[in-house]
């Protein structure tokens, strides 16, 4: 498995956090929870969806997790209310709730899990009988546009990266997969739906600078490289990327979202 290091919270930030908050609040709009719901978000990461949970659902309380401390700890940071609870814990040891969950999600997290289909079978046994469990992942696959342009001048450069682009990577970044997932896990009322936004760059710098912070795939692969290497695979990505008046830099990204119920009663 390549090693995608998650160094800190402001790198996640510069790199994906920008977009992820955008897409989060997408996702929750989405989803249209009932209002004062028990929550358990895992993998919570910088407390993008964290956000957009108590800015639009008004919950009774929320527990979000994540394995990475330095995550965690810049969450905590960015956000504090009363009924919010950051933990550090990953999918292995997700914490309980005595009544059960009514809903438990995730955000840009499903793709990176060693184990899905035990981590679902985790999730499930958490939520109460009538509870939904919701996720999202970025379409790596095709939806992702500037990682597809970062990747494939990677690989045209070194072709030894293609073993690292996210697109071959990650199997869960389809609906079908998704849904497949939850199915397998004995959801029901199993559906799947699109999102997206718009990653603008104010110029390249903008584009290049958060791949130098050694926080997530692309950065880590930008982190193994020798400073000429490195330098080469910069002008690459200037020469590849298209440019409007002002160097400003607009692309697209598309997450898939899914969702399910449990019927089942908690053993």
């Amino acid at each position: 498995m390549p090693d995608d290091r998650w160094v800190t919270g402001d790198a996640y930030e510069a790199y994906m956090g920008r977009w992820s908050r955008r897409i989060a609040r997408e996702f929750v709009e989405w989803l249209r929870p009932e209002p004062a719901g028990n929550w358990l978000e895992f993998g919570c990461g910088t407390g993008a969806l964290t956000s957009a949970i108590f800015e639009l659902c008004a919950p009774a309380s929320v527990i979000a997790c994540d394995p990475s401390e330095f995550f965690v700890k810049h969450a905590r940071k960015s956000l504090s209310d009363p009924r919010l609870s950051f933990v550090t814990a990953g999918a292995d040891a997700l914490p309980t709730r005595d009544s059960g969950f009514d809903g438990i999600v995730s955000g840009l997290v499903l793709n990176f899990l060693s184990e899905p289909e035990r981590t679902m079978t985790a999730i499930c046994a958490r939520l109460r009988p009538g509870g939904t469990v919701a996720a999202y992942v970025w379409d790596y696959s095709e939806g992702m546009e500037f990682l597809r342009l970062f990747w494939e001048e990677a690989v045209a450069q070194n072709s030894s990266a293609a073993a690292l682009d996210e697109r071959q990577r990650f199997q869960l970044c389809h609906a079908p997969a998704l849904e497949s997932l939850f199915r397998t896990a004995g959801l029901e009322q199993v559906e799947t739906h699109s999102l997206r936004c718009e990653t603008d760059f104010a110029n390249f710098e903008d584009y290049w600078t958060p791949f130098l912070r050694g926080t997530g795939p692309a950065p880590s692969y930008v982190a193994s490289l020798d400073p000429g290497t490195r330098e080469l695979l910069r002008e690459r990505l200037q020469r590849r990327l298209p440019t409007e008046s002002g160097g400003r830099i607009l692309l697209e990204a598309r997450a898939w979202a899914v969702r399910g119920l449990a019927t089942f009663s908690r053993s």
